[in-house]
């Protein structure tokens, strides 16, 4: 009990402030977004992508952590119509970017999130994992009260290059000229937390 006693007052430990219960937060997936959009020299293209499950842990009203898997298999393509359509969906789901046949879902962990100023503000940090790959990231999220749901929202720019998704890429390949397609992409995510 001395020895106790004698590390506490040692290591600054007496009575820690209690922590309130971390509680985990569905994310409503019918209600959520997440908007994609791709770079490349002669234009853009833009889409979404499903959650396909996803939580936010919170300690009061402060988050925590979070977990999110994102359904592949679901990606879309809303600047294009028809056979075009079909063939850039097609295309971003072959192994050329996204191998869905055998990468179906991408997942973001957020390890940790950093109040900022304004209340309801973070820095986020995470592993995200593409294609069998994790790697971190880091991005700005806000979380906001509107119409009676609590709201998160940010905006992720993405390295396909980091996740080895090489198609078109300049990273990788050299006189692309105007085919060359940009490494990086944007996410655009919306969550509804239930």
């Amino acid at each position: 009990m001395k020895l106790v006693i004698l590390f506490a007052l040692l290591t600054g430990i007496t009575n820690p402030e209690p922590r309130q219960d971390v509680q985990s937060r569905k994310v409503d997936t019918k209600t959520s977004t997440i908007a994609w959009k791709g770079y490349k020299v002669t234009g853009e293209h833009n889409g979404n992508v499903l959650i396909k499950a996803g939580e936010v842990q919170m300690d009061g009203n402060v988050i925590t952590g979070g977990t999110f898997t994102i359904d592949m298999n679901s990606i879309t393509c809303n600047d294009l119509q028809g056979e075009m359509n079909g063939k850039l969906v097609g295309h971003l789901k072959s192994d050329d970017f996204f191998g869905v046949a055998t990468y179906p879902n991408a997942t973001l962990k957020i390890t940790r999130a950093i109040p900022q100023n304004t209340a309801g503000d973070y820095k986020m940090l995470g592993d995200l994992t593409i294609k069998g790959k994790t790697k971190p990231v880091k991005f700005f999220a806000k979380v906001r009260q509107e119409g009676g749901q609590q709201i998160a929202t940010a905006d992720i720019k993405v390295d396909r290059s980091e996740y080895d998704v090489r198609y078109g890429s300049g990273s990788f390949f050299d006189n692309l000229g105007d085919k060359t397609i940009y490494d990086e992409f944007d996410l655009s995510v919306r969550l509804v937390l239930n």
